[in-house]
C-alpha cells in the first residue's frame, strides 16, 4: 500500500473558499493519509489546521506557497515541514503581504478601466484575509456580478499573466525564499513548474539557480499539470537530482483539475520529498 500524500493546498487565510478545518476533513474524508496546508505567504492558518488534522488522525506536516518574482514572472516557491515560528520566515513574509495589497488596488483600477464596478471592494469583502487579496478573489467577484461565468474565463480576459487586469506580483527574489525556508528548517519545492511561461533555456536556469541555492524539490505530480506534464517534470527531477512533491493545489470544490487526495502516484523511481518525514508501509 502507498501513502496517499498531498502537500499542496489552500484555505480562506489566502485564496481558497474553506476555513483549514475544513480544508483537513475534505482531505480525510478523500483518503488522504499526510496532507500539508500550504496557504499564499501566510501561515496563520496552520495551527487550526493542525489541530483538525490531530482529532481525524490525519498526518499533518506545516506548508506555505511563497509568491518570488523570477526573470519578470511570478513563481511560486512552496515550504515543506519548517519551524512556523522561525522570525526570519515570518518577517519575509509580511513584507510580501504587504505589497499584495496595494497590487490588488492596482488590479482593481484596471478592471475600473474595463468598466468593471467595484472590483476592489468586492473582492476583498470574498477574501477570508484582507491581507492576501488575489486574482482569485477578483475572479470570484467578477462570476458574482455575471461579467465572467468561469474562473477560466476571467483569467483568460481579465486575470491571466499578460492580461487587461493583471498586476505581476512583486514578491521575494528567489535567494530571499529559499533561505527563509531553509532557515525555518523546511524543504523548498518549486511548485507547478509547468505553469510558468518560460522559454527553455529560461526555465533551465530556473531549475539551476533554485538548486544552487539550495532548493531540494519540485512538484511533478499536481493538480496544476496535466498528465503529459507529469512524465515531463518526472524527467527533470531525475536530471537534477530533485526530490519529488505531490499536491493537489485545491483551492475550492469544483475549482481546478483533481480534488484532494485523487492525483496518481509519483513515479516509482522518483525520490518523494517527504522520504524523511513519513515511513510508508513494507519501507
Amino acid at each position: 500500500m502507498v501513502l496517499n500524500v498531498d502537500l499542496h493546498s489552500h484555505s480562506t487565510q489566502s485564496d481558497g473558499s474553506l476555513r483549514p478545518a475544513a480544508v483537513a476533513e475534505r482531505a480525510k474524508a478523500r483518503g488522504v493519509d499526510w496532507w500539508a496546508l500550504s496557504d499564499h505567504d501566510a501561515l496563520s492558518g496552520l495551527q487550526e489546521a493542525a489541530e483538525a488534522a490531530r482529532e481525524l488522525d490525519l498526518g499533518f506536516i506545516p506548508g506555505v506557497e511563497i509568491s518570488v518574482l523570477y526573470s519578470g514572472v511570478t513563481v511560486h516557491i512552496v515550504g515543506l515541514n519548517f519551524n512556523p515560528a522561525d522570525t526570519t520566515l515570518q518577517v519575509g513574509l509580511a513584507q510580501i503581504r504587504q505589497t499584495r495589497f496595494e497590487r490588488a488596488r492596482q488590479m482593481g483600477d484596471r478592471l475600473q478601466d474595463c468598466g468593471v464596478e467595484g472590483a476592489f471592494d468586492g473582492a476583498l469583502s470574498l477574501a477570508g484575509n484582507p491581507h492576501l487579496i488575489g486574482r482569485v478573489h477578483f475572479a470570484r467577484y467578477l462570476i458574482q456580478q455575471g461579467v465572467c461565468d468561469t474562473f477560466q474565463q476571467a483569467f483568460e480576459r481579465y486575470l491571466g499573466d499578460g492580461k487587461r487586469a493583471c498586476v505581476p506580483m512583486q514578491g521575494a527574489t528567489l535567494e530571499e525564499a529559499v533561505g527563509w525556508i531553509l532557515s525555518a528548517g523546511g524543504k523548498a519545492v518549486i511548485a507547478h513548474p509547468g505553469r510558468y511561461p518560460y522559454k527553455p533555456a529560461r526555465r533551465k536556469a530556473l531549475f539551476s539557480d533554485f538548486k544552487a541555492l539550495g532548493g531540494q524539490a519540485i512538484e511533478v505530480v499536481t493538480g496544476s499539470h496535466t498528465p503529459d506534464q507529469y512524465r515531463q517534470y518526472a524527467r527533470v527531477a531525475r536530471e537534477y537530482g530533485f526530490e519529488a512533491s505531490r499536491g493537489s493545489d485545491f483551492h475550492a470544490p469544483g475549482m481546478g483539475r483533481v480534488d484532494l487526495g485523487l492525483l496518481p502516484d509519483l513515479p516509482y523511481d522518483l525520490v518523494p520529498v517527504w522520504r524523511d518525514w513519513i515511513v510508508e508501509p513494507g519501507h
